[in-house]
């Protein structure tokens, strides 16, 4: 971005906060003129708070890649396995005419890894042929090994304590 190379991000583990520090990281880059896009794998559900966000801000796109469920692990839906195909293809897209995006943004990819709805293959021949100026982020918990280590930075989130263990559901612009 801006005549440096490029980082590969992971944003990962147990706890809560992998996207909100991914979209704190794009809304630095669009403080600086960047453009980034932001594709949410498993997530179709329209009430998440980021999505009104992203209209207001120019230079952020979000794209959901998912149905508007929750997908258990060993439960996956044959739309599932099409929706993260078209994620990737997406991303495949916009890594080959990068023109318009100098921060490309994979939430939730590493689920969509550990679940098997992609291949680890296609995800690291993205990392690989992604331009040399362009930032990428991927985030999502269960990060696997061949990732962490392509990875120039990786941070984990820790759950040390979680109100849900209270009964405390998900709440409105907090944790959506």
């Amino acid at each position: 971005m801006f005549g440096e190379k490029g980082l590969l991000h992971v944003y990962t583990g147990r706890g809560k906060g992998k996207t909100t520090c991914a979209l704190g990281l794009a809304v630095r880059a669009l403080g600086h003129g960047a453009n980034v896009t932001f594709i949410q794998f498993m997530k179709g559900w329209k009430n998440y708070g980021e999505l009104t966000t992203a209209s207001k801000l120019e230079g952020l796109e979000i794209i959901q890649t998912g149905r508007p469920d929750y997908v258990y692990k060993g439960r996956e839906e044959p739309e599932d396995y099409e929706e993260a195909r078209r994620g990737m293809e997406t991303a495949r897209e916009i890594i080959a005419a990068p023109e318009n995006c100098d921060m490309l943004v994979l939430d939730e990819i590493n689920v969509a890894l550990e679940y098997g709805l992609i291949s680890l293959e296609s995800v690291i021949d993205l990392i690989n042929n992604r331009p040399f100026e362009m930032e990428l982020v991927l985030t999502g918990r269960d990060a696997c090994r061949e990732i962490i280590e392509l990875a120039d930075l990786v941070t984990e989130m820790r759950e040390v304590k979680h109100p849900y263990k209270l009964g405390i559901l998900a709440r409105k612009g907090v944790e959506f």
